[in-house]
């Protein structure tokens, strides 16, 4: 690379002012740039190419990258789908199944809760018969149909 001293050099006149020489001969500038910048970009050329070989590569993998990613979303949908179906009636057995004892057991609780009620009506309904039988034995053997006097008693 070129010091400062011969980048200065470039604008220095061929020549000192005046009339013209016959001796002097300008400077091709066109050519010193050329010939100083020329291996320079002959560097670049290569590392552009190169740059644009890994380009293509990059490229070329991103395609692959892309239809496999492609290809694995479409299978991990179709083993979703599948695997929905067999989502759905499995959680659909377990909640028939969770039905099923709810029911049972508000069905037992149904049947104890008769059953309790069965064994109070049993255990009153002597009681109960007799205070009507009493009642309704002193209402008719009353005289004239008045009630007779007493606390009324009514069923606990």
């Amino acid at each position: 690379m070129p010091g400062f001293r011969e980048f200065l050099a470039r604008f220095r006149p061929a020549g000192s002012p005046g009339p013209a020489v016959g001796g002097a001969v300008p400077a091709d500038r066109s050519a010193e740039l050329a010939a100083e910048l020329e291996p320079p970009l002959s560097l670049l050329d290569a590392t552009e190419a190169e740059a644009a070989a890994l380009r293509e590569a990059a490229d070329r993998e991103a395609a692959e990258r892309r239809r496999a990613a492609a290809e694995q979303a479409d299978r991990i949908v179709r083993t979703a789908r599948r695997r929905a179906a067999e989502v759905r009636s499995e959680t659909a057995a377990g909640l028939r199944a969770q039905a099923v004892t709810e029911a049972a057991h508000a069905d037992a609780a149904a049947r104890d809760a008769v059953r309790d009620l069965q064994d109070r009506a049993r255990a009153r309904t002597p009681r109960l018969a007799a205070r009507i039988v009493a009642r309704v034995t002193r209402e008719l053997t009353a005289p004239d149909g008045t009630e007779p006097t007493g606390a009324r008693q009514e069923a606990p």
